[in-house]
């Protein structure tokens, strides 16, 4: 129980810094909608979606899944704000799963080369493993996750109708695949990366 209480608040937070980070991101490009809007902030208060930070996380725990995935509420961008009108939009979507990535390295060296007690170990896997499978899970590229807006920004207009069908069915195509274990392949991909940076 203790163990489940735990990397339910590693994945809380760690939804948190990612959506912070995109919220950050934004305001280095010249974008301060999301600081306006009181979102760069720790505070779990500020960031709780219903769906993604609550129901999907215990559906996962309940059913058992090998994984539990989730989201918090996406910070407002405005992206007419941005200094780079090329690339500003890739790199706000790209700063969340960067941040998720970088937690689970550092925390990841720290188990390969700090001798930690046996519970330390554990709770510093809990947050490798977390942060690796929230970085692959947003980038994949079906909306709402990062990945669509990383293949958005480099899609030619001739996808344009291809784009439009992914924003319309995106999320069912998502919850398909939860449901269906298509997902699983973020799992196994957290994995090996863990045992890589971790042990290897």
């Amino acid at each position: 129980m203790l163990i489940t209480i735990f990397s339910l608040i590693v994945l809380l937070f760690s939804v948190i810094l990612h959506e912070v980070a995109h919220g950050s991101m934004a305001l280095k490009l010249g974008d301060s909608t999301a600081k306006f809007a009181g979102r760069l902030t720790l505070n779990p208060l500020k960031h709780i979606d219903l769906f993604g930070t609550i129901i999907l996380p215990a559906s996962l725990v309940l059913t058992g899944s090998p994984f539990v995935v989730g989201w918090a509420k996406p910070v407002p961008v405005n992206p007419y704000n941005f200094r780079d009108q090329r690339w500003g939009s890739l790199k706000v979507s790209l700063a969340g799963p960067l941040v998720n990535f970088s937690l689970a390295v550092v925390f990841g060296f720290l188990i390969r080369f700090v001798a930690l007690p046996e519970t330390t170990l554990t709770l510093f896997s809990f947050i490798v493993i977390y942060n690796f499978v929230l970085a692959l899970f947003n980038l994949i590229p079906i909306p709402p996750l990062d990945g669509s807006h990383v293949l958005f920004s480099v899609l030619p207009a001739r996808f344009n109708a291809f784009k439009i069908f992914l924003h319309q069915y995106g999320m069912f195509i998502l919850l398909a695949l939860m449901l269906s274990g298509g997902l699983d392949i973020v799992f196994r991909g957290a994995m090996f990366l863990y045992y890589l940076i971790a042990f290897a």
